[in-house]
C-alpha cells in the first residue's frame, strides 16, 4: 500500500528545519550572498542543532538520519539559502564515502571528531579535464612503502578552503583508467596541500569553493577506502545517495520562489486589482505548484528506495534532474511575476534564480543525469 505520510518524528524534523531556515538563514541570506565573508555564525548554530553531522551514524556521534529524513531537511534548508545549504550538505557528500565504505576504525577516527566540534569536509573528485567525465581524472596516488603519494589538482571544490578532511579520488593504477581509481581520506594538515583562490561565483555565493593542489602529499595506506581500484564505484555509489538531496534543494528553492511570487501577486495592484486575479498570473502559479509537487514525489521516491537498499541510480538521476530543472523554471517564472522589481537586488528573486542554476550543474550536470536515465530506460542495443 502506498503511503505518502510522514512520521511524527519526520514532521518535527521538517518543522525544526523550516524554523531554522526562517530565523537563521533567510535574514542573513543577502548578507552572505555578497561573498565577502563566511557564514560562521549560522554554521555554529547549524552544528548545534545537528545539520552538519546529520548523516553520520549515531554510533559515531551523528544524527543517523535516513535518506528520506535528509531530503526533508534539504528542501527546508535550501529554501532558506541555497549557498548555506550547500555548505551544510557538502559535509554529507564528503562523509558518504567514509560511511559507506570505511572501516570501523576509519569512521571512529575521522567522523566522530566532527560530531564533537564544528568541522567541515570536502568531496574531491572534479578536475579541470575531468568534470562530467570523472573517469578521465589525472590526479595520481602512487604507493611507496606504507604510504601513498598524491600529486594533482582538483577544481570547484565546495568547502575546500574550510575543510578539515577531504575525500580524495586519485589513480593508483593510471594505465587502467577509471578501473585504476581509488579513494582516500586526507587530513587538511597533511603537508603538500595547497588551497587555491576562492571562486567568484554567480550563485551559492555563501558557500566556499576553491581549487586544491596536491604536491607530494603523503597519505598513510590505512587511509585507503575499501581497496585499490574501487574509487570509481565509490564515487558513483556516493552520488547515487546524494543526488536526491540536490533534487530536494531544487524543490526548496522553487517553493521559496513560488511563495514570494504569491505574496507579491496578492498585493501588487495593476489596472485596479491584484495581479493574482489575472488568469495569466494565476495559471503560472498553478503550474509552479504542480511541478513542485511532482519534483518532491520523485525526490521522496528515490530517497525511500535508498533507505530500502534498492538499486536507484535511475531514480536518483530523475530526482536530481527534475528537481533542479523545476527550480530553474519556477524561479524564472516567479521573477517574471515581479516584473522589473524581480530583477533588483532589493528583492529575493534574482538570488533565487542565480542559486537555481548551479543545482543543474553540480553533482553531475543534468545532461549526465539524462544519459544515466536513458541508458537504463533504453537498455542494451544490438549492433
Amino acid at each position: 500500500m502506498i503511503d505518502f505520510s510522514l512520521t511524527e518524528e519526520q514532521i518535527a524534523l521538517q518543522e525544526m528545519s523550516r524554523e531554522f531556515a526562517e530565523k537563521e538563514m533567510k535574514p542573513n541570506a543577502s548578507k552572505y550572498d555578497k561573498g565577502d565573508e563566511f557564514s560562521e555564525d549560522v554554521m555554529k548554530k547549524a552544528f548545534e542543532v545537528g545539520f552538519l553531522t546529520c548523516t553520520i551514524p549515531k554510533e559515531y556521534g551523528g544524527g543517523g538520519l535516513s535518506d528520506v529524513d535528509t531530503v526533508i531537511i534539504s528542501e527546508e534548508l535550501a529554501a532558506g539559502c541555497a549557498g548555506m545549504y550547500t555548505t551544510m550538505m557538502v559535509n554529507a557528500l564528503a562523509y558518504t564515502p567514509i560511511i559507506r565504505f570505511g572501516t570501523d576504525e576509519q569512521k571512529k577516527k575521522y567522523l566522530t571528531p566532527h560530531t564533537e566540534k564544528m568541522s567541515f569536509a570536502a568531496f574531491c573528485l572534479t578536475e579541470r579535464e575531468a568534470g562530467s567525465d570523472a573517469g578521465s581524472l589525472k590526479t595520481k596516488a602512487i604507493k611507496q612503502g606504507d604510504e601513498y603519494i598524491i600529486n594533482g589538482s582538483k577544481c570547484f571544490i565546495s568547502n575546500g578552503g574550510i575543510a578539515d578532511i577531504y575525500s580524495v579520488f586519485a589513480l593508483t593504477d593510471p594505465g587502467k583508467g577509471a578501473r585504476g581509481m581509488s579513494a582516500f581520506i586526507v587530513s587538511r594538515e597533511t603537508p603538500g596541500i595547497i588551497i587555491g583562490k576562492e571562486e567568484d561565483k554567480m550563485g551559492h555565493r555563501a558557500s566556499n569553493t576553491v581549487e586544491l593542489f596536491f604536491e607530494d602529499v603523503r597519505v598513510p595506506a590505512e587511509n585507503l577506502l575499501a581497496k585499490e581500484g574501487m574509487g570509481f564505484i565509490i564515487a558513483m555509489r556516493t552520488l547515487d545517495h546524494t543526488r536526491a538531496p540536490v533534487g530536494a534543494a531544487g524543490v526548496g528553492v522553487a517553493r521559496a520562489a513560488m511563495e514570494y511570487a504569491i505574496e507579491y501577486a496578492k498585493t501588487r495592484i495593476q489596472f485596479g486589482k491584484p495581479v493574482a486575479l489575472y488568469q495569466n498570473t494565476s495559471f503560472k502559479i498553478a503550474q509552479m505548484a504542480t511541478e513542485i509537487d511532482a519534483a518532491r514525489q520523485l525526490v521522496w521516491r528515490a530517497a525511500w528506495m535508498m533507505d530500502q537498499g534498492k538499486p536507484c541510480g535511475k531514480e536518483s538521476a530523475m530526482a536530481k534532474m527534475y528537481g533542479s530543472d523545476i527550480a530553474m523554471k519556477v524561479t524564472t517564472e516567479a521573477l517574471q511575476i515581479f516584473g522589473g522589481y524581480g530583477y533588483m537586488k532589493d528583492y529575493p528573486m534574482e538570488k533565487l534564480m542565480r542559486d537555481a542554476k548551479l543545482l543543474q550543474i553540480y553533482e553531475g550536470t543534468n545532461e549526465i543525469q539524462r544519459l544515466v536515465i536513458s541508458r537504463e530506460v533504453i537498455g542494451p542495443i544490438k549492433k
